[in-house]
């Protein structure tokens, strides 16, 4: 039986997800008790999770930011300049080089503050970015109500793989629900 935890999806939904997701499903699944935002009153900002997530995404080969500063944050090239420095770069929560992963973690800002948006973008005109994975809260509970960011973020991401309008420069897409 496959676990279902954490939720995920990879698009295009028409091909075969590849192997690394079962890694990447592992790495939450094992720190699940510490991130998992179905658990009542559990609510972290993105930076704490990823510092959960950090040892098991190292164990499978992701170099994973370890924290605000300069030299802790991982840039992925965009543009280059003269004599073939780095011109413009964006950071991102973590890369596998090998599998030429982007990831990013987000957490409360996912919907409200377009955060989604924001990484789909700056994913896209980055280097090297053969695939895309973003992680979002299952469930986020705020004093006025709950909100479901990985439901909101499946029909964003669902919408345009399915329409077909705006080409996303991936092999394809993970987005993980934790």
């Amino acid at each position: 039986m496959v676990s279902k935890y954490p939720r995920h999806i990879f698009f295009p939904r028409s091909v075969l997800p590849p192997f690394w997701i079962k890694e990447v499903q592992t790495a939450f699944a094992t720190v699940r008790s510490k991130i998992d935002t179905e658990q009542a009153g559990l609510q972290m900002e993105s930076n704490k999770v990823l510092e959960q997530l950090r040892p098991e995404l190292e164990k499978i080969g992701f170099e994973v930011e370890k924290g605000k500063a300069k030299i802790q944050k991982i840039l992925r090239p965009v543009l280059f300049g003269e004599m073939g420095e780095v011109g413009v770069s964006y950071d991102i929560d973590a890369y596998h080089s090998k599998n030429q992963i982007v990831f990013e973690v987000e957490a409360v800002r996912t919907i409200r503050a377009n955060a989604l948006y924001k990484a789909l973008i700056e994913m896209s005109l980055m280097v090297d970015a053969r695939y895309a994975a973003i992680a979002v809260p299952l469930r986020y509970q705020y004093k006025s109500g709950t909100e479901h960011p990985y439901q909101n973020a499946l029909r964003i991401v669902d919408a345009i793989y399915t329409s077909g309008r705006l080409q996303l420069p991936f092999e394809g897409f993970l987005l993980v629900g934790y």
